[in-house]
């Protein structure tokens, strides 16, 4: 496993990709729309991980509601694995709590799980493996 990337939460996503635009003094190479989270994504390369920033689409957005919670700032670290199905087992059988029964179709052509925070000393964790074509 490696970091993939880490996503933050944003209130404004075009306000967010001028900032990480001048912080990383490169642009976004890629935006996405996520209909089943209600989240745009806007995406930076920064060596082998990438820096991923949300904003939610809806009012019942769940990256809204992250941050009516708690603000902007880091939502997930996302880890890339090899076999997402059986990395998922794995952590079920050490006690993690898994949020996704099965693998779900995220943004950057992923296969997506994760891990809820209460397990993880506050952080949520991403799982996530490349589809194949």
């Amino acid at each position: 496993m490696h970091i993939d990337h880490v996503g933050i939460a944003v209130k404004d996503l075009e306000k967010a990709i001028e900032t990480y635009s001048k912080i990383l003094n490169k642009p976004c190479y890629k935006t996405e729309t996520v209909e089943s989270e209600k989240v745009e994504t806007a995406f930076f390369e920064t060596g082998e991980s990438k820096v991923e920033l949300l904003g939610a689409t809806s009012s019942d957005s769940v990256i809204e509601s992250y941050i009516a919670k708690r603000g902007e700032g880091l939502h997930h670290v996302a880890f890339e694995v090899d076999d997402i199905k059986k990395e998922l087992n794995r952590l079920r059988g050490e006690g993690f709590t898994i949020l996704n029964e099965e693998p779900k179709k995220g943004a950057d052509n992923k296969w997506v799980a994760f891990v809820h925070p209460k397990d993880n000393h506050g952080v949520l964790i991403e799982l996530c493996q490349s589809i194949s074509e």
